[in-house]
């Protein structure tokens, strides 16, 4: 499985991405975290949810290689009901990602989707750097991005397009807490165990109401402007942006 599930007693339950060595984003990756996002909400003894990744990686992000190579099945990231990020995303119980490695722009969406965002200090990186190599948002973790940050780290972090480290990481607000490695676990379980303590059907409630606005920005969005995302990545430009970047995690 792409996505494990752990319970870790008192109605907490680790979610695992693995998908190596990256744990990238496909359409195999988003329909099992969707899978596995389902069971949780619908299981009555869950009642919080924490979200890591296997290996030296949160989420890399879109798979750009499966991509290059015209194999991606994934359309309209976080976009739409069925799709894993947007489950995450819009998730009735309180979700803690443990960021235990780097998370690179779609992997900063999987973050940001999380309601808290507990990483640790390292040499790990963190950056929505769509831009710097040639990719549009689209609306989907562009509304979740606006919802999760303040202005002032949105626009640092969309437009720099730059790699960070877990300090700058906290600045920007892609996490909430930086704590010492050996720290890390315990402090996002302790944090999910004290969530999970509270009233569910009023958090639900009043998560919902604070995403009500940017979920029914992302599920009706105009096709025109679809049309306009599409056109922003098949410019020379951005296509030359992306082969250099598919050349450059080739080589490495």
């Amino acid at each position: 499985m792409l996505v494990d599930a752990n319970d870790l007693g008192e109605g907490v339950r680790l979610l695992t991405l693995d998908r190596p060595p990256a744990n990238a984003i496909n359409k195999d990756f988003l329909d099992a975290l969707y899978q596995r996002c389902r069971e949780a909400r619908d299981d009555k003894s869950v009642r919080a949810v924490i979200v890591t990744g296997a290996g030296k990686f949160f989420s890399g992000g879109f798979d750009i290689k499966e991509a290059a190579r015209g194999q991606s099945r994934v359309t309209n990231l976080a976009g739409h009901a069925a799709d894993g990020i947007f489950a995450l995303w819009t998730m009735p119980k309180p979700t803690v990602a443990m960021v235990n490695g780097h998370s690179i722009a779609g992997g900063i969406i999987i973050g940001l989707a999380c309601d808290f965002r507990i990483t640790c200090t390292g040499a790990h990186k963190f950056g929505l750097n769509e831009i710097a190599i040639g990719l549009p948002l689209p609306p989907g973790p562009i509304e979740i991005a606006k919802l999760a940050l303040t202005g002032h780290g949105l626009r640092y972090a969309l437009f720099e397009a730059a790699m960070h480290g877990p300090e700058r990481a906290r600045e920007l607000g892609f996490v909430d807490e930086v704590v010492e490695p050996p720290r890390l676990r315990a402090r996002c379980v302790e944090l999910a165990q004290r969530l999970a303590s509270v009233a569910q059907p009023a958090y639900a409630y009043v998560k919902q109401e604070l995403q009500r606005d940017a979920v029914a920005r992302t599920l009706n969005f105009p096709q025109e402007r679809s049309k306009a995302l599409a056109a922003v990545g098949a410019t020379e430009e951005s296509r030359e942006m992306l082969r250099k970047q598919v050349g450059s995690i080739s080589r490495g």
